[in-house]
């Protein structure tokens, strides 16, 4: 069927019942073609290409369509443990199975040094995975059974392959949905000064990549036996951001300032000049999601934040539905409200029933106020959470380095309330709504030149129960302020230059504010805040190398000389 056969077939179905067209178009095809093949670079790497097109029952549709093309380290296609093929293309996860039905070529390519592509990789999303990104693009634009419009899509890892490809300004990237993806690859890894979580993983085996399915071509297998083989030679993840402790760091395993080559802000003017149209999401539990926003305002995308955890579709939403409406609009110049509609979606987070999203035109928390609460202590001795600062004092506690949990990728941290020291509230007469980011401002000492320093804002409900509502850290050594590259939304930043770092001398008080992670929240009455500061958290896998005997003791200060306090961003 022609596809203006199938438009008026589709437009006649609607009127006969009633709704209209548009929500039928995502199943106009409910099948598809796959091929896959190997595809040439500019240095003649040879990447391992999933080519899926859309097909219904009278055939594959020969008219040109758009693509939509993600680029992945995690296999386009392989089989699992259990045996069964598993294919990135096909899942809705980011809504490519979704794009595919309504008419989208779907592209799904191994990046160089992982799955059944050969080469490997220098580091980690570096100018040769943005070019390799650029060529794909460029490539499947020149395909004759497309448009020539290429859209990408991709969270997390695929998220920063979107990203670094958009960075290169590909002639035919006409539109890219990002999630969970940073905005600068120093911050990301190692916020405040220190490594955690991301990144520093042991690297997968050979074998998860030799279970790759091969390409069409390659029956026997000996093309991706070759492939595997060469991806022994890919950079070790973790020794990479270990080795680079500051920001203008030279990698002692590539010999290059590494973290300028993977910084996005770095190539702004880049994609902003490009015209590529872009949308950014994340979710309010995922570490990403600070860095997302930042994006979002520094480019000028679209933005939308989900209540869930790290890549999760958003519940309670039309995730594939938005996705579609944002490549119809850009792609196939549909006029489906997309352009006026308000540039930031947000869950807001109520409680009782009455959460919600929110479409507004400002970043969550542009319009709030500044309620700031101070670290004190009350006149029984207990730690306080208050309006004013209360008498001068200093609580000191020694580090706990046994935080360590089992959950191998912990995107947002347990209550590490017997781990440190609390301020509390009373509790809430009056229901408190957050929105944005929480700042916190806390005066130390140490025992020693330098420590880590963390910060967690927790909601203690009436019934005891605890969750962690944001958090932040801090090398006291990088707790220097400077003046950003870009803009950081009014938040502290720290250069993280080697230049900017220095140590605390012993006895003297140091100044340290650390921006939190953004939030949105109702406070309920009845619950109390809690303010907390450790020196460790189970994210840092590097935990035993850090541990020293006797632990570091860090006192905090409070009191009106101190300035110990946090800065809430209250819906006004």
């Amino acid at each position: 069927m022609t596809t203006a056969k199938r438009a008026i077939a589709a437009l006649a179905g609607a009127l006969l019942a009633g709704v209209p067209a548009a929500a039928l178009q995502a199943h106009d095809y409910p099948d598809y073609q796959r091929q896959s093949l190997y595809v040439p670079v500019r240095d003649g790497t040879r990447l391992a290409v999933n080519i899926y097109r859309p097909a219904d029952e009278d055939g594959v549709e020969t008219a040109r369509l758009p693509v939509i093309f993600a680029f992945t380290p995690y296999r386009a296609r392989f089989t699992d443990r259990n045996g069964q093929v598993q294919e990135t293309a096909l899942g809705d996860g980011l809504a490519l199975r979704s794009l595919l039905r309504a008419g989208y070529v779907v592209a799904v390519a191994d990046v160089r040094g992982k799955g059944a592509s050969f080469g490997a990789r220098r580091g980690f999303q570096d100018r040769t995975e943005a070019n390799d990104g650029h060529d794909l693009v460029e490539w499947l634009a020149d395909r004759p059974y497309t448009t020539g419009e290429v859209g990408m899509i991709g969270c997390s890892y695929l998220g920063g392959t979107v990203m670094h490809t958009a960075s290169t300004a590909p002639p035919s990237l006409k539109a890219i949905f990002v999630g969970a993806t940073e905005w600068d690859k120093y911050e990301f890894v190692r916020g405040g000064g220190i490594t955690a979580q991301f990144n520093t993983r042991p690297d997968e085996p050979l074998s998860e990549d030799a279970a790759s399915i091969p390409v069409d071509a390659d029956r026997s297998g000996a093309l991706l036996r070759q492939a595997v083989a060469q991806h022994a030679q890919n950079t070790p993840m973790a020794p990479l951001w270990y080795g680079m402790p500051y920001r203008d760091s030279v990698s002692p395993i590539l010999g290059t300032p590494f973290w300028e080559e993977v910084a996005i802000w770095r190539y702004a003017e880049v994609i902003r000049n490009s015209g590529v149209a872009s949308y950014f999401w994340s979710n309010w539990k995922d570490e990403p999601t600070s860095q997302v926003i930042v994006a979002a305002e520094n480019l000028g995308g679209r933005l939308l934040i989900g209540p869930g955890s790290h890549c999760e579709t958003p519940a309670g939403f039309d995730f594939t539905g938005e996705i579609t409406r944002f490549f119809d609009h850009h792609l196939k110049d549909r006029a489906n409200g997309m352009a006026g509609q308000p540039r930031v979606t947000y869950w807001q987070d109520f409680g009782d029933g009455l959460n919600r999203y929110t479409r507004v035109d400002r970043f969550p928390g542009a319009d709030q106020i500044t309620r700031t609460l101070f670290l004190g202590q009350a006149a029984d001795g207990s730690a306080v959470l208050a309006g004013r600062p209360g008498a001068s004092g200093g609580r000191t506690f020694a580090v706990d380095f046994d935080v360590a949990d089992d959950n191998y990728f912990a995107f947002w941290p347990p209550s590490l309330d017997a781990h440190g020291i609390t301020y509390d509230t009373p509790a809430l007469e009056q229901p408190l709504d957050l929105l944005g980011y929480p700042v916190a401002h806390v005066a130390v000492q140490l025992d020693r030149p330098d420590a880590n320093v963390f910060v967690y804002l927790e909601e203690v409900k009436a019934d005891g129960s605890v969750a962690v509502l944001s958090f932040g850290r801090l090398m006291v050594s990088h707790r220097a302020v400077s003046d950003a590259p870009w803009n950081t939304l009014g938040l502290p930043w720290h250069s993280g230059m080697q230049a900017d770092v220095a140590p605390l001398p012993v006895g003297e008080t140091g100044m340290l504010q650390i921006a939190m992670q953004p939030l949105s929240r109702r406070v309920p009455i009845g619950s109390r805040l809690r303010f907390l500061v450790t020196g460790a958290d189970p994210r840092q896998r590097n935990l035993r190398d850090l541990a020293t005997d006797p632990a570091p003791r860090i006192t905090v200060r409070h009191g009106p000389g101190a300035g110990s306090r946090i800065d809430l961003p209250v819906v006004p």
